[in-house]
């Protein structure tokens, strides 16, 4: 893997994503095979032939006739600021790469190194119920505060709210896209596009001015759940695009988590019957963080280390050193005792003016310095 290519070398990943008819599943194995697209486009069509490629789809690579639009897509690239993100650079998210079919090329506009933090996929119903907004705007902004990167496809309802909430609260945020980063679908979600552009990312692995056509979404829900640890179902029908997102998610061994919902209503049939299939049920946010693995759970402390102590690197503060916690980690460092558990909820009565999911948030931080220590029923106590 590179950090960087040539702009011919982009240009080839260009033309090899514009042949039409060629999948991504075929293209990657082409890939694999020939390891450069150069080597593609300089095989002849009978050697492509032999590959397995059929007669037509042979010709046209050999012919390159799709380099045009590969020069127009590289040129619109450079004049939007879009970022073209190949399998072979080192920006490609490990874990996306790792899928049945990954995109050969992405296009990224914003912040491309959110490709390589720990993302959680939030999915859900575009018509969600009163309850199903305020848990995806919940979760998301604690999941955000605790150093995740909340990932989703920008549509209306769940996913709109779970990218609001994550930049509300100054977290990270990557939004997939079903056309062109050029494009915003929904149209309403101009503003949010912009911001995302603009403090998080935006990606996609559609040529710029493709539309969004409705067999796009399940091509960019594996992407979702592709580049994620985890997807969280919030609401949704039962065969809802966010039950193809689960479904991919488990063909892809990544974690799935639902949160339960009313019986009656048909939005929580989806989650409902996740949770009956093996979902992890969630009622807050630590019930996703406790089943993240090992180095990704190391991941978050270190951000949050980063976060609280700026000027060490992620590292631990020396022996003797005081670090310059903020002024909600040393109200809870004051209540919080070495012998007495105790629950956040006992925390909020006593705190007045915080939030509970600045609390939360805090918590973690605290938890991820050593400072403090959590203990079973949710509860905490100060280190000795």
């Amino acid at each position: 893997m590179t950090a960087t290519i040539t702009a011919e070398e982009e240009l080839h990943w260009l033309a090899l994503t514009m042949v039409p008819g060629l999948g991504m599943r075929k293209a990657g194995q082409l890939i694999e095979s020939y390891r450069t697209p150069e080597a593609v486009f300089r095989a002849s069509s009978s050697d492509l032939e032999g590959f397995g490629l059929s007669g037509s789809l042979a010709r046209s690579i050999a012919g390159g006739c799709m380099f045009e639009d590969a020069v127009d897509q590289q040129q619109k690239a450079k004049e939007l600021g879009v970022t073209v993100i190949s399998m072979s650079d080192a920006r490609y998210p490990a874990r996306l790469r790792e899928i049945y079919d990954p995109p050969v090329v992405l296009f990224a506009r914003g912040r491309t190194e959110l490709l390589q933090s720990a993302m959680l996929g939030v999915v859900g119903t575009r018509r969600p119920t009163t309850y199903g907004t305020a848990v995806a705007e919940k979760l998301s902004g604690d999941l955000a505060l605790a150093g995740m990167t909340i990932t989703s496809g920008m549509a209306r309802g769940v996913d709109t709210s779970a990218h609001k909430s994550a930049l509300a609260v100054g977290g990270d945020t990557v939004a997939v896209f079903g056309c062109g980063v050029d494009l915003v679908y929904p149209a309403e979600n101009r503003k949010l596009a912009a911001e995302i552009a603009e403090k998080g990312l935006l990606v996609s692995e559609f040529p710029m001015g493709s539309p969004a056509y409705p067999q796009n979404f399940p091509i960019r829900n594996r992407v979702i759940s592709g580049m994620s640890v985890g997807v969280l179902v919030v609401e949704g029908a039962q065969y809802s695009g966010s039950a193809i997102t689960a479904r991919l998610a488990l063909d892809q061994q990544r974690e799935v988590f639902a949160v339960p919902g009313n019986i009656l209503s048909k939005m929580s049939w989806g989650p409902n019957l996740l949770i009956k299939q093996g979902a992890k049920l969630v009622q807050d946010w630590n019930d996703i963080l406790e089943e993240l693995p090992v180095p990704v759970r190391q991941e978050l402390a270190r951000r949050g280390r980063e976060r609280m102590l700026p000027g060490l690197d992620g590292e631990a503060p020396a022996e003797g050193v005081s670090p310059e916690l903020s002024k909600i980690s040393r109200d809870l460092l004051e209540r919080l005792r070495v012998e007495k558990p105790t629950h956040p909820d006992e925390l909020l009565e006593t705190m007045a003016g915080y939030t509970s999911s600045e609390i939360i948030a805090a918590l973690f931080d605290l938890e991820m310095l050593g400072l403090i220590r959590q203990l079973p029923g949710r509860t905490f106590t100060k280190v000795w």
